[in-house]
């Protein structure tokens, strides 16, 4: 917190407005190639959600062609879609996932 002296010796606090941070909504995008088992097992990896909540997600991406997996601030939202995506790569696997803004 910073402060300044006043004219007459006291001292006057001045409080930052602090804004909370940004966050951001990781999405998971359907395609034609990447197993529906594979989606849940990422949901359940990287977003610690249950076998149900993993399949609802799961079904959304099938169904609605995206669906978000949680929301998180930049960094942790940022570092999330690079596992996601290297854990794709890795079992060859085109699954998509992107960060937007919330």
């Amino acid at each position: 917190m910073a402060s300044k002296i006043i004219e007459d010796g006291q001292i006057e606090a001045l409080r930052s407005k602090l804004q909370p941070p940004k966050m951001y909504r990781v999405l998971l995008l359907n395609d034609d190639f990447t197993p529906m088992d594979f989606v849940i097992t990422v949901l359940q990896r990287f977003f610690s959600l249950d076998t149900e909540q993993a399949t609802r997600i799961m079904l959304k991406v099938h169904n609605e062609g995206r669906a978000a997996c949680g929301v998180f601030s930049r960094d942790v939202a940022a570092t999330k879609v690079e596992q996601v995506s290297a854990f794709a790569r890795q079992h060859q696997h085109p699954l998509a996932c992107l960060m937007e803004e919330n």
